[in-house]
Formats: structure tokens, C-alpha cells, sequence
């Protein structure tokens, strides 16, 4: 059992934090009291009520009720109570459950700053309604949502928010309920009537994506003008065009261009020279590039570096950089130093829009293949508004007549450009441009709402590089492969119309009977359902679209995963996704299920279902289930449509069959794994310390638990297990389980405390001292080197104090999940830190002697930290007999509760413990700490993910579902993409096409699957072969031969069925739902070359 008497007096020394992080949004937070108990630390802010303006037009308000806040629970009142002294980062106006994948993006500061913005969006057509979605789910202040005009059924192929029932109410009144749904911690209100300029002072960031240019110049001059200026933006979507207007003010400062942590270095050397050369340690490439400016810290010998001056890097090499610096006269550089890059603001000067259109400086380019395209559109908008102005109407769709009269006004404003006059006009473009102008496509939409609601986060918060300023985007190769005729594109009277009005009725038609399978429901999958529903795809009689999803919706989901509202928690994603989206289209015809996408379903998801499909598209979020459907696409030689995101970036990847490469053909490499000594002894950053902390908690409360069952479940058969096993993790898990029921067996809190308090000291005095008796300052290894060189960093041991609220903290999180294994309640008192304190002050901490001769790996190609010993049998044999006799000692019935880490509760202390256990061991070794939000997203292994990425991925894919429903497109029509918005880059281009395999007149790629039908023979099989010069010398099925030419009795084989040697020879276990099975058959040609075919496909139904 353990001690629980109070130790004798002595001095208490507090040893202080080292280090700090000078990101503003990861800063350590000072130990202090409060009032607080620490499961309080994440509340939602309450917005108040939307702002007043004088206008007197019509104006609904929704007011924000706040939905998401958590009141105080446990401990006792009053200023005794303990939050943890790591800090949640004072966070009480940030959930941080909901908007976690969203703060690993932005961060604290950036989010504050959202919460404090009020913004205006102007034209709630399907653009309008992308961007208010975004920005409702990335959770600004307010949403003012204006439009004049009324629903129409043109609106319903472009805006999830409105039904039928919605045709001939006004837009902006329509959508406000609806949008309000999203996030109850944002007001969402409208304005009807008329904008006048004065009115936009009430907000930081307007939208306008319906409007004049002349209107747009006059609101624009306002806002450049007004002090502070106020962020403008203008955008617009026209059949398969779009642009983006930004004008952030004349002095625009950008807080942080990248989104990326600054970079950092280990030193291994510094010269005496000028320029001094820096020489870093191999484990990791430097990523510092020439211009950046770095500061140094902790250097050894040459210590004037370590003066916090910003110093220019120049010569940037993998290794090594050197600083224009004369370091001749300094010290002789010793050992340690660490470099760190400084991130500098940068300041914009926006040009009002007024002087953007006659000189607009350099395009934002997307697609390199249209170079060109950018200076045409900037004429062909400017046009299309001068159209809309003389004739009070958009052109008409095939109307030969006004697309003439729009390339007339093309001509005219480039004749009268002074500069920049364009030498060749694309009349076809240009005439597409026409027919599309009064279209807004949903695609369309959502790739320009993910675009522009960005912009308006990088307005409101200085975060991200904006746009400057002019954006031309325009996707014709969507278009139908044959030409249209123009009664084609005439509208049906139905909510299609608008997207008939681009593509004709008959894509419509293609689209409303396909056969879809998404596969997953999540920020993706949302998307693509709303995104399908819209475009009618599967909408038909014979349309059908399956969704497939094993996952519950979470709080962490409500930030992006937009058809789920906060009373979906718990409930099937498919289920409840696939409602929400047959509520935007009532005609959609799908099926949701709840089955993963593995070779486990197939039985689901069998043959007929496959050969079934038009298309496949992912909504996935890890490689392996990517790959598998990859495979399954490559088998029955479907389309794939793959995209994902990561923060900020998104990416899309076509998989067309025959035209392109598959998504497993090409693989990012492995991530990079610190070695395990460098983990368990000689950490030298944050993330070393995290993935050690999560590896301790798991041990010490799932595994050793769940270790503890399995051997009180069948004692004698586990034993067995582990002396048959006769190894050091055998003797490893004995030990760990007969210290768990008996010398740290706990029955009471005090016991847990007591635990708790001793592995403080375990983990960070006595072990530490252990390490450096083992392996002192001086030590050196066995070439004579220092053994505490770069990257090791030299540790210290901690001494406790109770003054330590993070000493404190850490033991209150400790006992308390020590208690839930051990089935103990937790008593009120827990959460006190002055009874917290009393209770620990009663542990009796033994004195510690290092120990000579102890083996401590050091080797980073060592896979185990267990050593190996000549009498492991004879130590396991040992444990058994006293595991036995504590068995005995045990109350009936005893079990243990072991503990699966949760990272999104914030009230369960897991994180809690985590952050304590890596922020104190990065205190042993001098690196700077963490707060608890940061450690989540390491230890968490939580994915940045903003919703605004995810529309624009989706925008892209639909783009190229087009084409893949029409049918009639070749490789150079395609699209991948890659995108980061913070910058923002756009990276366009062509899929590559497959790799080709050729055999006399014959060719193939890894598309290519033959066929053999009627249940051949062996014999049939190799004749088959045979007549396309090819000789089989052997065929396998999974791992086993079904006949190979070396081998004499395989030739009894030859007038047997393919399936019955499947069956006899294999074993195989061919399901009733399996039409086939495949072989992989190696074969030569007649000089004997091996040949590489295809995997070939046996039917014997």
C-alpha cells in the first residue's frame, strides 16, 4: 500500500519556468488563483443584440442566444478553488470544443478578433448565402444579411437556404432563420431596403456580390476613405466565371502572412568569421530562407549572439546559413543555441476600386495554361455591367444577338484603354461568357464562397496574406463536349433552370439519373450532399446516391460540418446528413448507411453495386481508406473524385479511368518519427515532450488496467501466455501489473494522491537524476566528443512545491484519473488547492540514490526501451508466484476502469494530465511550454480544418463532375488542384496520365482488368493466354499457387475449373454475392521477357 503520513519539515524551493513562446497565441500563462475550478475554462461568448442603424427600412433581427457556454461545476467555492496553473489561455470567450480544428488554424488572438467583427454581406443569391454560411460557422459577431430582391425559382439551383415555399419572399428575410441555425453565438439580422453608404460604418468587412460598378466605386471610395478604413470586397459568379475585388484600405498591416509557426534551428557551430557561418545539426533540414530574420538563444561560448537582435539570413543551405555579421572578435562559440526565425508584419497599401479597374496591377493567377485569360475577364465584367445598364437585363442564354452586343462592349472599353490594350480577343470565350451571365451554379458558389469568406476572416483579423486585389477565375472545359444548341438552354420552369441555362437540359438529365456513392459525412461530405442536392444529381426516377458513413456527430463538428445542428450530437453523420440534404432537394433519392468502406462491407457494397455506379466521390480523412477505394475504383474501373484539406490548403485529385493516374500511384513520403531515445531520455522540443506524455497516460491508465483484467479474468491462462512468451515484455507486463494490485495499489483518494505526488518525483526529480548521474555534464563518448551535444539537451531535476500551481495541478489531474481507474470517488475537496495542498503534504517522499551501472538506451535505432536478461523466465516465474499471492488479497470481485484518451472533454482532465506530464518534463529540460490548447492539438493529433477550405475543394470537385456525367472528355479537359488560401496560391493543372504497358500490337495501363467469362478451365485459361503470345508459367490466388509450369503434378490440373481449383487447391471461401474471383498470373513473351499484365478476372456465374 501506499505511505499517507505526513514527511518531516524542510525548505521548499520553487523552481521557475524556463523559456517562453513569443507567438501571442501560444503564450504561457502565469500560475495564479482564481475562482474558477478548472473544468470552466471554455465558455462561448454571449454577442448581444445585433446594432441599430439609421436607416428606417424594414430590418429583422434574430438575436443570439448563447448556446454553447458551461456553467462552474466541482470544488468548493470561493477564491480556495484550483484551475490549472497551465492555462486554458483565459479562454472564456472561446468554446474551445466547438472551434478546436478551427484555433489549430487561427489561434486565439485571430479568433478574438473575429468574435469582435461585425460584417455585411449584400446579395443573398448562392454566393451570398456561401459566404454568410462560412463566416456564421467561423463565428464573427454579427452577419447583416442584405438583398432587395425577392426569391425566385432561378435562385433554388445556387442557394441551399431557400425551398420552394420561399419563391416571392424577399432573400434576405428567407435566410435568416435558416442561417441563424448554424451558430446561435453569431446575430444574423437583414436589411430590404436600399443601402446608403453611411450605413456600412456599422460594419468591419462588406461583401457585395450583386452589384453596379458604379454603386461599387461610390461604396468603395466611402470605405477606403472612412476612418478606420473598412475592409470592401466585391464578387461575383456568372455562369462558369467568377471574380474577387479586394480593397483592405490604404495601410492594411497583416499580423502573420503564412499561418506557419516560425522556424526553428539546433545549432551545431558557429565560426569566428565574417560573414559567420552556422552550421545546424542533421536530424531536421533548416527551413530558413534567405531574407528571413532569425534571432539566437541559449548559445554557449558566443554569447553576443544571444542579445534578441533580429539577424538577416543569407546563403541558406539545408544545414547551414550564414548572418551578415562580423564575428570575428566574439568568443569562441562553445556548445547549445538554438535559432528562431522572426515573423515580420507586413503592410499593404490597397488601391481603391475606382483606380484598380483602368490599372489593376498584377492577376492573381489560378491556371498557368490560361496566362492570358485575366486582362479579357477584367474587360468581359466591366462589359457584361455596361450590358445590364443600357438594356436593364442580363443576356440572354443562346442568344447569338446579345452575346454580340457583349463582345461590342469588350471591344470598346479595350479600344479606349490607354494601357494594357489586349491584342487578340477570344470570341468563343467571350460568347460563353454571354450565355452563362444570369447563372449562378452552386459549384460555382461554393468554390468563390470558401474564397471570399476567407478574405473576409484575413479583413477582420490580419491573419493570412489578402488578395491583391483583382481574382479571375473562369472553369469553360466544364462545358459539354458537344456543342449546344440553343433551345437546349432554354428554361423548364424548374429549379434546374438556371444550371440548364449552361450546360442544356440534357446534362441535366445525365445528372438527375446518376448513380453516386460518397464515401463519408463529414466537413466534405456536407458539402458535396448540399452541393449534389442543388445540381439535382441523383434526382431522378432512376438516380440513386448512397452515402456511407461509421461515425457519431460531435461538438467539434458544428464548426464545419454544417448540416448538423448542436441536437445532432450522438447520431449517425450519414443519417443525419443525408435528411438535412433531401430537405435543400425533397427529389434527392438517397440512401445513407453506417458501414465502413473495407473489405469488411463488402458484402454491402458487393459486385452489382459497383458495376452499378456512374462516379465515386470521397469525402474521406485518412490514407487508408483513400487507398482502398482507390482499389475498389481501379477493380470495376469507376471515376473518383478526391480531394481533401489541411488547414488553410486544400487539394483535389481527378481519377478518371484510362485517362489518368490513379490516387495510389503517386504516395507522400512517411512522416518523419523521432527515435524512441530521443523520446524517453533526451527530448529537445515541445513535440517530443507530448508524445511521451500521451505514451505515459496511455500505460499508467488504459493499457496497465486493462492489463490488470485480462489477468484477473483467467489468471492461470495469462500466466501461462506470459511464460510461453519467456521475453522482456512478458516480464515488463507482469511487472507492471503486480505494481499496479500491490505496491501502488490505491483504495482511498488520499492513496491516489499519494500515488500521484510520487510520480511527480518518479518522472521528474528521481529519474533525472538518475540520468545525469548516469551521464553527467562532462561525460563524453567514446570517440571523446561531449556526450551533451546538440540536439541532447542537459535536464535538471524539479524540486515540488505545493506554491506550484502547476505542480499542483498536475497531481490534482493525476489522482483524479488514478481514482476513476480504481472505481474511488472523487471527493469535492479534490478541486481545492489549500486542501489539495494539506493532503499532499502528508505523502512521505523517500530520498532517492542513483544507482551505478544502470543501461539507459541511447541508441535512436533502439525499437524498445525493455532490455533483455539471461534470467527473464526465471523473473517471470517470480512474479507469477507473488502475483498469486496479491490475487488472494483482492475483495471479490475487484475490476479496474481503464481510461481511453478523449481529447474534445474538456471537464475529464485527460488533456489536463497530458499538458502537465509534458510541460514539467520540458521544464527538466529547458524547453519552452505549452498551454493546454496546443498540447491538445499535438498530443490530440488534431487536423486543422476551417470551413472555408472545405467549400472550395467541393466548388473544384463539382466543377469536374460536370465533365464526368457528360462523358466526352479527354485527359487535358481536367483539373487537379491545389490551394492555399492563406497566401493565397492557386497551383491548376492536368491530371497525369497512367503508365503504359505495351506487348506487340497489344497496350494496357493499370486501369486495364481482363475478363474470362464462362467458368474456364485451367487449360482454357492458358490458351487464352496463349493466342495473345503470352506464356503463363504460374498463377496464384491471394498467397497460394494454383499452378506453376515447374511443377509436374500441376499439370492434373489442367481440364479442372478455375473456381474448383480456387476452392480445393486455395481454400478460398467465395461468398454467394461473388460473380468471380481474380488470379495474378505471370507470364513471358516468346524471348522469355517477363511481361507485367493485368490483373485477370474469372467469372464462373
Amino acid at each position: 500500500m501506499l505511505p499517507c503520513k505526513r514527511a518531516g519539515g524542510g525548505e521548499v524551493t520553487v523552481v521557475e519556468e524556463e523559456g517562453s513562446i513569443h507567438s501571442p497565441e501560444t503564450l504561457i500563462k502565469k500560475p495564479r488563483r482564481t475562482d474558477l475550478p478548472p473544468i470552466a475554462s471554455a465558455t462561448t461568448a454571449t454577442t448581444g443584440n445585433a446594432r441599430s442603424t439609421d436607416n428606417s427600412s424594414a430590418t429583422t433581427t434574430t438575436t443570439s442566444t448563447n448556446s454553447n457556454s458551461h456553467g462552474s461545476s466541482g470544488g468548493d467555492n470561493g477564491t480556495d478553488s484550483l484551475i490549472m496553473a497551465l492555462g486554458n489561455g483565459n479562454s472564456a470567450d472561446i468554446d474551445e470544443d466547438l472551434h478546436s480544428r478551427q484555433l489549430a488554424v487561427y489561434g486565439r488572438e485571430t479568433m478574438r478578433r473575429l468574435f469582435a467583427s461585425n460584417v455585411l454581406i449584400s446579395g443573398m443569391q448562392g454566393l451570398g448565402a456561401e459566404i454568410a454560411k462560412n463566416l456564421i460557422l467561423a463565428g464573427v459577431k454579427s452577419v447583416t444579411l442584405h438583398d432587395e430582391g425577392d426569391v425566385e425559382l432561378w435562385d433554388l439551383s445556387s442557394n441551399f437556404i431557400f425551398s420552394e415555399d420561399d419563391v416571392g419572399k424577399n432573400r434576405a428575410l428567407a435566410s435568416v432563420q435558416k442561417l441563424q441555425e448554424l451558430n446561435n453565438s453569431v446575430v444574423v439580422s437583414s436589411l430590404t431596403a436600399e443601402l446608403t453608404k453611411e450605413q456600412l460604418s456599422d460594419f468591419q468587412a462588406v461583401v457585395f456580390t450583386d452589384i453596379s460598378l458604379e454603386k461599387a466605386v461610390e461604396f468603395d471610395d466611402y470605405c477606403h476613405t472612412h476612418q478606420p478604413p473598412i475592409a470592401f470586397i466585391k464578387s461575383e459568379v456568372r455562369g462558369l466565371f467568377g471574380n474577387v475585388f479586394c480593397d483592405f484600405g490604404p495601410k492594411f498591416t497583416v499580423f502573420d502572412v503564412d499561418g506557419n509557426d516560425p522556424h526553428t534551428a539546433i545549432i551545431a557551430s558557429i565560426s569566428n568569421d565574417n560573414p559567420a557561418l552556422i552550421s545546424c545539426v542533421d536530424d531536421e533540414r533548416v527551413e530558413f530562407q534567405d531574407g528571413d530574420l532569425v534571432m539566437f538563444s541559449e548559445v554557449h561560448g558566443m554569447t553576443e549572439l544571444n542579445d534578441g537582435k533580429p539577424r538577416k539570413v543569407k546563403n541558406a543551405r539545408p544545414y547551414s546559413f550564414s548572418i551578415d555579421e562580423d564575428t570575428t572578435n566574439y568568443s569562441a562559440y562553445e556548445k547549445g543555441g538554438i535559432v528562431t526565425q522572426v515573423k515580420e508584419h507586413k503592410l499593404l497599401n490597397f488601391k481603391p476600386l475606382r483606380e484598380a479597374l483602368k490599372d489593376p496591377g498584377d492577376f492573381l493567377l489560378s491556371d498557368f495554361s490560361k496566362f492570358d485569360r485575366p486582362p479579357l475577364l477584367h474587360l468581359a465584367f466591366q462589359a457584361l455591367d455596361k450590358f445590364i445598364l443600357e438594356l436593364g437585363r442580363f443576356p440572354v442564354a443562346g442568344s447569338e444577338d446579345d452575346a454580340q452586343k457583349l463582345i461590342s462592349l469588350v471591344t470598346s472599353i479595350n479600344d479606349s484603354s490607354a494601357d494594357g490594350r489586349i491584342e487578340e480577343i477570344d470570341l468563343k470565350l467571350l460568347r460563353h461568357f454571354a450565355f452563362g451571365a444570369r447563372a449562378v451554379l452552386n459549384p460555382m458558389a461554393a468554390m468563390f464562397g470558401g474564397l471570399v469568406g476567407q478574405e473576409v476572416v484575413k479583413a477582420c483579423s490580419g491573419k493570412f496574406h489578402p488578395l491583391f486585389q483583382f481574382f479571375y477565375f473562369d472553369s469553360v472545359e466544364s462545358l459539354p463536349t458537344e456543342p449546344l444548341d440553343p433551345s437546349d438552354l432554354m428554361p423548364l420552369n424548374t429549379r434546374y433552370d438556371a444550371q440548364i441555362s449552361v450546360f442544356g437540359s440534357k446534362l441535366q438529365k445525365k445528372m438527375e439519373e446518376a448513380k453516386v456513392y460518397i464515401v463519408g459525412s463529414g466537413a466534405l461530405g456536407c458539402e458535396f450532399l448540399k452541393n449534389l442536392a442543388l445540381m439535382g444529381v441523383s434526382c431522378g426516377n432512376q438516380g440513386k446516391l448512397t452515402i456511407t458513413d461509421d461515425d457519431v456527430i460531435e461538438k467539434s463538428n458544428l464548426s464545419r460540418q454544417f448540416l448538423f445542428r448542436d441536437w445532432n450530437i450522438g447520431q449517425a453523420k450519414s443519417t443525419v446528413a443525408a435528411s438535412a440534404a433531401a430537405l435543400i432537394n425533397p427529389l434527392l433519392k438517397i440512401e445513407a448507411l453506417q458501414n465502413r468502406a473495407n473489405q469488411e462491407s463488402e458484402n454491402v457494397f458487393d459486385d452489382t453495386f459497383w458495376e452499378n455506379l456512374n462516379v465515386v466521390v470521397n469525402a474521406l480523412d485518412n490514407v487508408n481508406a483513400r487507398l482502398y477505394i482507390d482499389q475498389r475504383c481501379l477493380y470495376f474501373q469507376k471515376p473518383l473524385l478526391e480531394s481533401g484539406t489541411l488547414g488553410a490548403k486544400c487539394n483535389t485529385q481527378m481519377v478518371i479511368p484510362h485517362l489518368t493516374e490513379n490516387y495510389g500511384a503517386s504516395r507522400d513520403p512517411p512522416e518523419k518519427q523521432a527515435p524512441m531515445c530521443t523520446v524517453h531520455s533526451f527530448p529537445h522540443n515541445i513535440d517530443h515532450c507530448l508524445t511521451w506524455a500521451r505514451s505515459e497516460f496511455e500505460g499508467l491508465l488504459e493499457k496497465t488496467p486493462a492489463e490488470v483484467n485480462a489477468y484477473l479474468t483467467s489468471p492461470s491462462e495469462y500466466t501461462s501466455a506470459m511464460k510461453n512468451a519467456g521475453d522482456a515484455q512478458a516480464r515488463e507486463n507482469l511487472d507492471r501489473v503486480l505494481e499496479c494490485l500491490d505496491k501502488e495499489r490505491c483504495e482511498t483518494f488520499q492513496d491516489c494522491i499519494t500515488w500521484a505526488r510520487l510520480k511527480f518525483e518518479d518522472y521528474f526529480a528521481d529519474r533525472v537524476k538518475q540520468l545525469t548521474f548516469t551521464f553527467p555534464e562532462d561525460a563524453t563518448t567514446s570517440n571523446g566528443t561531449p556526450f551533451w551535444s546538440a540536439p541532447k539537451r542537459f535536464p535538471r531535476p524539479l524540486l515540488f512545491s505545493v506554491d506550484d500551481l502547476s505542480h499542483l495541478h498536475f497531481v490534482m489531474a493525476a489522482s483524479i484519473l488514478r481514482a476513476e481507474t480504481f472505481g474511488i470517488p472523487i471527493p469535492d475537496w479534490a478541486k481545492s488547492s489549500t486542501k489539495l495542498a494539506d493532503a499532499i503534504n502528508k505523502v512521505i517522499v523517500p530520498d532517492f540514490q542513483p544507482k551505478e551501472n544502470v543501461k539507459i538506451v541511447t541508441d535512436d535505432k533502439a525499437t524498445s526501451m525493455s532490455t533483455a536478461s539471461i534470467d527473464d523466465a526465471a523473473v517471470i516465474n517470480e512474479l507469477t508466484t507473488k502475483l498469486e499471492k496479491c490475487q488472494k488479497q483482492l475483495p471479490p470481485g475487484f475490476k479496474m476502469n481503464p481510461i481511453q484518451f478523449e481529447k474534445d472533454d474538456d471537464t475529464n482532465y485527460h488533456m489536463d494530465l497530458i499538458a502537465g506530464l509534458a510541460n514539467m518534463r520540458a521544464r527538466n529540460y529547458g524547453i519552452p511550454e505549452v498551454d493546454k490548447l496546443k498540447a491538445k492539438f499535438i498530443a490530440g493529433r488534431i487536423i486543422p480544418a476551417i470551413a472555408t477550405a472545405t467549400a472550395m475543394a467541393t466548388g473544384f470537385v463539382c466543377l469536374e463532375l460536370y465533365k464526368v456525367l457528360d462523358g466526352g472528355h479527354k485527359l487535358e479537359d481536367y483539373r487537379n488542384t491545389f490551394v492555399n488560401l492563406a497566401l493565397p496560391l492557386f497551383s491548376i493543372a492536368e491530371p497525369v496520365p497512367p503508365k503504359v504497358v505495351k506487348h506487340q500490337d497489344m497496350s494496357w495501363t493499370v486501369w486495364d482488368r481482363w475478363i474470362l467469362r464462362d467458368n474456364p478451365t485451367l487449360r482454357e485459361l492458358l490458351q487464352w493466354l496463349q493466342d495473345k503470345g503470352l506464356n503463363a508459367y504460374s498463377i496464384s490466388f491471394g498467397s497460394c499457387l494454383l499452378y506453376n509450369s515447374m511443377f509436374p503434378r500441376h499439370k492434373d490440373r489442367m481440364d479442372k475449373k478455375m473456381v474448383d481449383l480456387a476452392r480445393d487447391v486455395a481454400k478460398a471461401e467465395l461468398p454467394s454475392y461473388r460473380q468471380h474471383f481474380d488470379v495474378v498470373v505471370a507470364c513471358e513473351d516468346e524471348d522469355d521477357n517477363d511481361i507485367d499484365i493485368p490483373q485477370i478476372s474469372i467469372y464462373f456465374k
